[in-house]
């Protein structure tokens, strides 16, 4: 099983979109995937038709012990599993705060989870923010993607993000690594968005080895302004059903491409 965290801290760089549309993208590979919903605003579950309302139980109840992400797993379309999130989620940093083993939570249920229906892939959709449950996310995840606008500021918070796998890649998961770039709204006719990728390349070329983003890659895929990306959330599809000959699902589906094409590598660790 591959476990991906999308991340960003920053809003409107396409992290749910990514999420959703890689997720729904391997799923039409003939992958089993498990997408979790991880932001109170409930965008990946709404983004797939899955809205939690009444008693409908959600990732929250995971957190707060009362469900397993079995009792919660909801297929959305062949292959694709969601577990959905509402408002109530917002509450789990207050209701945490205390709490022994916090940042577990999510690895246990994950691994819970695998033992009763395996998956090929468990992607976590992290809310824009670097608290509880991002952390929970970075602690119960083998890799980090990272959607990025290539805009000068966006490149600035970028350091932020790599503190945070660093310091859970110290402290709770020796194993996290950040193994994907998405470059996302990406404007092919500017200067800026190729001057930023280079700058980016060469950042990651001089890593330090010790680091968990060391090695990472910029996926050749670039993910294109396109507004039917925009458009699909409303009508609760992908992009792969919603537009399937849009710009939008023909950058997904070479990102799917990509990520497929890593399956070996990413699994040597497991073989050795």
């Amino acid at each position: 099983m591959r476990s991906i965290c999308v991340m960003n801290q920053k809003g409107g760089v396409g992290k749910t979109t990514s999420s959703v549309n890689l997720a729904a993208g391997l799923a039409k590979q003939g992958r089993s995937v498990c997408l979790i919903d991880l932001d109170p605003q409930g965008h990946a579950s709404l983004h797939l038709g899955v809205e939690a309302f009444g008693q409908t139980p959600t990732v929250y109840d995971v957190f707060s012990g009362k469900k397993t992400l079995s009792d919660v797993k909801q297929l959305a379309v062949d292959n694709l599993w969601v577990i959905p999130s509402d408002l109530d989620l917002a509450a789990t940093e207050i209701e945490l705060v205390d709490a022994p083993g916090r940042e577990l939570i999510l690895r246990g249920a994950i691994d819970r989870l695998n033992q009763t229906q395996p998956f090929d892939y468990v992607i976590m959709d992290c809310p824009p923010s670097l608290g509880v449950l991002t952390i929970n996310a970075l602690t119960a995840a083998k890799e980090v993607f990272i959607p990025l606008q290539p805009h000068f500021l966006a490149l600035q918070g970028l350091s932020k993000l790599f503190e945070t796998t660093a310091l859970v890649k110290r402290r709770l998961n020796r194993e996290l690594k950040v193994s994907g770039i998405v470059l996302c709204l990406y404007e092919t006719a500017t200067r800026l968005a190729a001057d930023i990728t280079d700058d980016l390349m060469r950042f990651l070329e001089q890593s330090d080895p010790q680091a968990p983003w060391y090695k990472a890659r910029i996926f050749d895929s670039r993910i294109r302004r396109n507004i039917k990306l925009a458009e699909a959330p409303s009508f609760g599809q992908s992009i792969f059903d919603y537009a399937a000959k849009s710009s939008g699902a023909i950058d997904y589906a070479a990102l799917v491409t990509e990520v497929i094409a890593a399956e070996a590598s990413a699994a040597q660790p497991a073989a050795a």
